[in-house]
């Protein structure tokens, strides 16, 4: 299986977990998930990396994006992570780590891949039954993709244009996608795979990706 060993090639989706430190924390109110949506904003533009899917969980993030260029995403997380981390430790008069070291990331293959990992970080919430639903949680990419919420930092996926025309047919698309049963072992490879920082894809995917790294 082919394993990622910090290369970022360019075209080539990622998602990204960051977890707090001792599985603490990170977001506590509204200003808090604002301020990192804001910094996600920020670094989008100074960074070229298209963002797809997202989740901000208490303790932790999901990110599934692409970058335009070889070797963003890196710099892109650093921004984001360090920029909050001096926020949310000013703002609580706290010193020391917010992160729970590097962020975990994997490359995803498009299809069928792509769109079972933006289902799996938006249906996060679910899975950690804080809610029955994931229109009950605000701060995911459920809405933009189910009901056409507009986030400044959010560009849509290739796959995801594909479900369907434009507007509702396509947002209808989206949520019977999510409501529809995940394959059996689907959510279990997905969470592997970012935790160890294997290739998420077909056979023929895994092997052009460790192509790139030998």
């Amino acid at each position: 299986m082919a394993r990622r060993t910090r290369i970022c090639p360019a075209g080539i989706p990622q998602h990204i977990v960051h977890r707090g430190n001792n599985r603490q924390g990170c977001f506590h109110d509204v200003s808090d998930f604002a301020t990192y949506y804001a910094f996600l904003e920020q670094y989008s533009d100074e960074f070229p990396v298209d963002i797809h899917a997202w989740v901000l969980m208490t303790n932790h993030i999901h990110l599934l994006v692409t970058p335009r260029e070889n070797d963003v995403i890196a710099p892109f997380m650093k921004a984001v992570s360090q920029r909050y981390a001096q926020y949310y430790n000013f703002k609580n008069q706290r010193t020391g780590s917010l992160w729970e070291g590097r962020y975990r990331a994997c490359v995803v293959d498009t299809e069928p891949y792509f769109l079972h990992c933006q289902r799996y970080i938006e249906l996060n919430p679910v899975m950690a039954r804080i809610t029955g639903h994931p229109d009950g949680y605000q701060w995911s990419s459920y809405g933009n993709h189910a009901h056409g919420m507009a986030t400044a930092f959010h560009t849509p996926h290739e796959c995801y244009l594909e479900l369907g025309a434009p507007g509702r047919p396509r947002q209808r698309a989206w949520e019977e996608f999510v409501a529809s049963q995940t394959p059996k072992g689907m959510a279990d490879q997905i969470r592997h795979s970012v935790m160890s920082s294997w290739a998420l894809g077909s056979l023929a995917f895994r092997k052009r990706v460790q192509a790139l790294v030998e």
